[in-house]
């Protein structure tokens, strides 16, 4: 039976494993996924013009960057294809089990692990195991949600999520209605429309934010150097780094910068745009509050003859198309849902020592709550990589699957992997009462945000709490993850070693200058982020 087990083989699960090797030469886990092979979102989202809307460069993993990136924003199957490559260099796939979800786990306190069953997605058996450790790497865009409206399954034409895209639905000459205009529809929409045969109309609820495209091709030149010229790479990764902190802080954290760039994003709309469109498409709602997107020349399709918005709402799904909320009856061959993806629930059955489930949890904090979103209190040597809070509103969702909130977050869950691996402790559970501190102090923050401002999937149910986005720049969040507080956490030690361990580390930090200098840029970075 494996000690460490790992739900998802995403990129948070690569990432994770790929630590475990590295830094604590470790071998004994198991990753499962219920995919056939690794990649999580870009395995599993194949819609055409599917790509990366952050600079590839700051995307890939910092222990291997790559120096051939084709663009400046990746497509799918090049990001697919990295990802794969990482887990053969790493030899990743001797420990992973494909085509194989998670059904339960249930921590046992006596036996002090937690009693695990799978289930094989093509033949439904099922298995048991345990581990010492659990990790759960689902990610923050892995269960697609489809829209409450009625009639939804009598449509008999073709019927799909973009993120489960049927590749064997020809759109030539059919009928498409899109519902949707979030991130996915506007990548898949200009390029669905390229072929005049498609007649496309697009129902749409929200008006979005557009930032100007500022996709390119490397030149052979960029990436000759990027490979041989030492430290260009991670030079321009770090200006990437610098660029998306900046624009957190001109933009959330300045309130006279955001009304500087909503003038300039209103205008851009407006030149890009049809004029026909123009009432709907500028938004009504402050800049940052929902998801901006980076436009993907969608605005310019809109030109095409076509292409159709339609904002009058959906009131029912029939047989052969879709009733607007104004009566009318509209007939297509197939309908694609671009409505994105449900971020505020725990899919799975994870049983923590109090018998309630994370959901359960989740329901009585009237949203996703954990402390650092990583650790949830009554959940033993349980942690969450990409967890409640984490998502950033200046990068992508996409983006907090890895990066420095990522490493940050895997370093610090290494902190409690070790102890455990060597014996020294038999698990560690977060308190509430750090729990409560910690999300008082960042909904504290959040309340004097822009994301309260409108209903978007940042927050629980659409309106409820913030339950999604984290209130403040990147290295906020790392420097908050820099060091464990061990008193946060109830610890079941094993050996008498584990407090020597502890007044060790404590002593190595009161003696290291670099501490306090690191403390004082804390303070500043909190200052300055509100």
């Amino acid at each position: 039976m494996p000690k460490v087990v790992v739900i998802g083989a995403g990129i948070g699960g690569m990432s994770f494993g790929i630590a475990l090797r590295r830094q604590l030469g470790f071998d004994d886990f198991t990753i499962y996924d219920k995919g056939s092979d690794v990649g999580g979102t870009w395995r599993d989202n194949v819609y055409p013009g599917a790509t990366s809307d952050v600079a590839t460069h700051f995307y890939s993993a910092s222990t291997d960057l790559n120096p051939d990136w084709s663009a400046t924003h990746t497509p799918q199957a090049e990001m697919y294809e990295y990802w794969r490559k990482l887990a053969r260099k790493y030899d990743l796939y001797p420990r992973m089990v494909f085509n194989c979800a998670v059904v339960s786990a249930e921590w046992k306190a006596e036996e002090q692990l937690y009693h695990i069953v799978t289930q094989d997605i093509r033949t439904g058996a099922q298995s048991s195991t345990t581990a010492k450790i659990l990790i759960s790497a689902l990610g923050l865009l892995d269960v697609p949600r489809y829209p409450n409206i009625a009639g939804l399954t009598s449509f008999q034409g073709a019927m799909f999520h973009s993120a489960r895209w049927d590749t064997g639905v020809d759109l030539q000459g059919k009928r498409v209605a899109v519902i949707g205009n979030g991130a996915s529809a506007i990548q898949f929409v200009p390029l669905i429309t390229e072929d005049p045969t498609v007649q496309v109309t697009e129902f749409c609820r929200t008006a979005n934010w557009f930032k100007p495209p500022t996709r390119s091709n490397y030149s052979s030149f960029s990436k000759w150097t990027f490979r041989y010229v030492p430290f260009v790479m991670r030079a321009y990764r770090l200006y990437l780094y610098l660029k998306s902190e900046t624009t957190y802080l001109n933009i959330f954290a300045n309130p006279a910068n955001r009304e500087k760039t909503t003038v300039l994003l209103t205008n851009y709309i407006k030149k890009t745009a049809p004029k026909e469109y123009h009432e709907h498409l500028v938004p009504d709602y402050t800049l940052g509050c929902k998801r901006m997107l980076l436009d993907t020349n969608f605005l310019k399709s809109l030109h095409r003859p076509n292409l159709t918005l339609n904002w009058d709402g959906i009131q029912s799904i029939f047989e052969e198309g879709i009733v607007t909320k104004n009566g009318e009856k509209l007939s297509f061959d197939v309908i694609i849902f671009g409505t994105g993806f449900t971020a505020d629930k725990y899919p799975l059955r994870v049983v923590g020592d109090t018998g309630k489930t994370v959901q359960e949890y989740y329901d009585s904090q009237s949203g996703p709550k954990a402390y650092l979103g990583t650790t949830v209190p009554g959940f033993p040597n349980f942690f969450i990589i990409a967890g409640p809070n984490l998502a950033t509103g200046h990068t992508s969702a996409i983006l907090t699957e890895e990066l420095q909130e990522r490493f940050a977050q895997i370093n610090y869950i290494l902190k409690f992997v070790k102890p455990i691996l060597k014996g020294l402790v038999a698990s560690f559970d977060v308190t509430p009462r750090a729990t409560d501190a910690y999300n008082e102090l960042i909904q504290a923050r959040l309340a004097r945000s822009v994301w309260v401002q409108c209903v978007s999937w940042y927050r629980a149910g659409g309106e409820g709490k913030v339950s999604s986005i984290f209130p403040g720049p990147m290295f906020l969040y790392a420097w908050w993850m820099h060091a464990v507080r061990w008193e946060d956490y109830k610890v079941n030690p094993t050996s008498a070693n584990w407090e020597r361990k502890i007044w060790r580390e404590k002593w190595l930090k009161c003696l290291n200058p670099a501490h306090y200098l690191a403390v004082l840029v804390g303070f500043f970075v909190i200052w300055i982020s509100g």
